[in-house]
């Protein structure tokens, strides 16, 4: 190997071992100017010579004397100073300017839009722009503790805003030249049924929670078999139910429950069966499988899962005034501030303080029927004589105001004037499925009733074959 390039390759290996390899872009420029040196030295008229190194001890260079101007090399440390130095020096970067950012927050407990706006950095001016723009906006009055809001603010105005509603729904609000526009997102989950089963020993909730339903899915059922079950008087250890249900997925994730498709709930020995139904106009209700409306004219309880605390009974001793007087109502023990519901449609005939009764709402629902409903702590908003109610809207909370020995609800029903026992009086029947829309009902129908059936085989089955593995 020539000496020079000898020379070279202890160069290059030298840098090799301590020079980052992030440096080594510099050090190729380096090494091409050696390469240039080593091409001139072939230019001169050959004349061995023999020259001792000065910058690496022992290597003796043997080459050929020329008339070349000499080549300066540097030292092999004062090239790898050199390199580590230029390759250190920063490289300026160009940096994107970054825009404004969304805030995001996630709303709790006492908080209102003004305290939200505040967080943000707002003021109440940007509500009343946003609310005078968007008429959407009115909806951001009903947020709730653990929704989301975010907020995209640009040198102090508001630009942009996100509320999430839940995992489906939500609102966005944008600014533009003519002020704020709102839009609704409305994503749609799929669809899977889900099947649930249990047996009461001392509750339908507990019963629920056992089975592994959320609280809401076990209200719905008693809703819908609340007009043929008294669940705070019928309830009986041993009685049964059987649910199918949607569960809603968005992304492949278990987002929640939607409604419940197809029930059935044995009671005492006697089985109900309902299933929902939508019929050409939209409307949801549900039915017997033969067509019958599950729906009465009157709830059976205007108090939910609340126990009775003293029968009808028109010889009772009275509790507070110790004196033989007929109890003309069933009474029925709640906590305090319960919500008090209308068993059915009707005009609210008087809503104020009655005696004994305390505050009280009394409701005409026609053909002679009228419910009263005694002892309450106050009035649902709204509730005044002459206002409508529809069957289930609470009218009022349960308390304890006039003679009462305690919060409870006393409730009357009455009939052409007369007071009949609210616990066995006939109710008036359901609307059915017009004759009409029957084959449309069944053919939709009949393929969930199938399914309750099948998932009722199918847990038997499971059931069976567990019983056999565990002999």
């Amino acid at each position: 190997m020539p000496p020079i390039k000898h020379y070279y390759s202890i160069v290059r290996s030298t840098l090799l071992e301590h020079v980052p390899r992030g440096h080594l872009a510099a050090a190729a420029l380096i090494s091409a100017g050696l390469l240039i040196l080593i091409g001139s030295s072939n230019d001169s008229s050959p004349q061995a010579v023999s020259v001792q190194s000065v910058n690496i001890p022992g290597l003796e260079i043997q080459g050929t004397e020329t008339q070349a101007t000499p080549i300066a090399i540097p030292p092999v440390e004062a090239i790898i100073q050199e390199v580590a130095a230029k390759a250190e020096t920063p490289v300026a970067e160009t940096q994107t300017p970054i825009g404004p950012q969304w805030k995001e927050f996630t709303i709790q407990n006492g908080d209102n839009l003004s305290i939200l706006f505040k967080r943000a950095g707002l003021n109440d001016r940007s509500i009343y722009e946003l609310f005078s723009d968007a008429k959407d906006a009115k909806d951001l009055r009903h947020i709730r503790p653990g929704q989301k809001m975010s907020f995209l603010v640009e040198n102090g105005r508001l630009t942009g805003l996100k509320y999430v509603i839940n995992e489906l729904n939500s609102l966005t609000f944008e600014r533009g030249n003519k002020g704020f526009t709102g839009k609704q997102i409305a994503l749609k989950p799929d669809i899977k049924y889900a099947f649930r089963q249990a047996t009461i020993d001392s509750s339908l909730y507990m019963a629920g929670k056992r089975a592994g339903m959320p609280s809401n899915l076990t209200m719905e059922m008693a809703n819908i078999f609340g007009w043929d079950i008294d669940f705070a008087l019928d309830i009986q250890k041993g009685d049964s139910f059987k649910v199918m249900y949607e569960e809603q997925f968005l992304d492949g994730k278990r987002i929640g429950v939607g409604k419940v498709m197809a029930a059935e709930f044995t009671n005492g020995g006697k089985t109900f069966k309902a299933v929902r139904y939508t019929d050409k106009e939209g409307n949801s209700a549900y039915y017997t499988p033969d067509g019958r409306g599950m729906h009465k004219a009157f709830l059976r309880t205007p108090i939910e899962f609340a126990r009775i605390s003293s029968h009808f009974n028109l010889a009772r001793k009275h509790p507070v005034l110790h004196i033989i007087r007929a109890h003309k109502g069933t009474d029925y023990a709640a906590a305090r501030g319960t919500p008090i519901r209308a068993t059915g449609n009707g005009k609210v005939s008087f809503a104020g303080v009655k005696g004994g009764y305390g505050n009280v709402v009394i409701i005409q629902h026609g053909q002679g029927i009228a419910t009263l409903y005694g002892h309450m702590n106050g009035f649902a908003k709204g509730v005044r004589n002459g206002s409508r109610v529809s069957q289930g809207d609470v009218i009022g909370y349960v308390g304890s105001t006039g003679l009462a020995s305690g919060p409870h609800l006393h409730y009357e029903f009455h009939v052409n004037g007369q007071v009949r026992n609210p616990v066995t009086v006939p109710l008036p029947k359901s609307i059915g499925i017009e004759k009409t829309e029957i084959a449309r009902f069944t053919e939709t129908t009949r393929p969930l009733i199938a399914k309750l059936d099948q998932f009722k085989s199918s847990n038997r089955l499971a059931i069976a074959n567990n019983s056999t593995n565990s002999n």
